[in-house]
């Protein structure tokens, strides 16, 4: 078992300012999806994580399923996934997932997973499964894979690249200078190594950073030159919200003109496409991330 570390909790609790707020999901797309969700039992971390934008995503027709488990073997200190020794992998999780997404008419389907230090294959396996059972079931689905850096065991990586979803990410989740400190078993230049390989595959390269963790406009700006460097397209910025008292502490509170001028200077530099804004998460507006790179199917 993993301690997850002890932040010291913050004298003064910031107040969530207004623009964080979010509307209840209404519409007729999405009451049919949470319908299908109830009914079968259907299990998805747009659910399972509160996300502000569920309903947005399933009237979109994307949904997000996390797969090896709901335990992980790092204690990064901003997720609230808990930590400790995961359960026995379920061989016949890809069908369960692949199920679903048909159930649910699901257009574009993002797949997620904890880290799994443990196994030998990182879940890569269980990877490459759900992978191909989803394109069984539902062919007509697009697939986005937010990956673990599979402790820089490639072949691990290689295994799930080799069966080419459309999107591949791997959340940087922040700034360099800050890595060791809120991504505890991680490494900075591991994740742009693994952000580089999926790009030289010839993948639409996806990752994520979240802001108010205690970064400057320096620490983005570099970490921006850091990504493009490493061929990545796709860069989603969002807010970090602390999940419970003893996970790191929100720094700051980023204003929506803020995240709104580094979309544009991320564009600036070279990125391909920036989503940018408080209520931004990985797989927010992912459908729109499909859009054609030269050189990428």
């Amino acid at each position: 078992m993993i301690d997850l570390p002890v932040v010291p909790a913050v004298t003064e609790v910031k107040r969530k300012p207004d623009w964080l707020r979010v509307k209840l999901p209404v519409g007729k797309e999405y009451a049919q999806v949470r319908s299908l969700v109830d009914t079968h039992k259907l299990h998805t971390i747009c659910e399972s994580g509160n996300c502000p934008n569920m309903g947005e995503c399933w009237g979109a027709g994307t949904a997000t399923f996390m797969i090896l488990g709901n335990i992980c073997t790092r204690s990064c200190s901003f997720c609230a996934v808990a930590t400790g020794r995961p359960l026995a992998v379920d061989l016949d999780e890809p069908n369960r997932v692949a199920n679903s997404v048909k159930l649910m008419g699901v257009k574009h389907c993002v797949i997620t997973s904890v880290d799994r230090d443990d196994l030998k294959d990182g879940g890569s396996i269980i990877w490459a499964e759900t992978l191909q059972a989803i394109r069984r079931e539902s062919p007509i689905t697009t697939l986005e894979t937010l990956i673990p850096d599979f402790k820089g065991q490639w072949d691990n990586l290689y295994r799930v690249l080799e069966e080419r979803p459309e999107v591949v990410s791997h959340n940087m989740e922040t700034v360099k200078r800050l890595t060791r400190q809120v991504r505890i078993q991680a490494k900075y230049d591991r994740s742009l190594e693994a952000l580089k390989r999926i790009s030289e595959f010839g993948l639409r390269t996806k990752t994520g950073i979240m802001l108010g963790l205690g970064e400057t406009e320096e620490d983005i700006f570099e970490a921006m030159d850091d990504l493009v460097a490493n061929g990545v397209h796709i860069l989603t910025l969002g807010q970090y919200l602390q999940p419970t008292p003893n996970h790191h502490p929100v720094v700051d509170w980023i204003h929506p003109d803020t995240f709104a001028m580094y979309k544009e200077v991320g564009l600036a530099k070279g990125l391909k496409y920036v989503e940018s804004g408080p209520l931004v998460r990985s797989s927010y507006h992912a459908e729109k991330h499909l859009f054609p790179i030269d050189g990428i199917a």
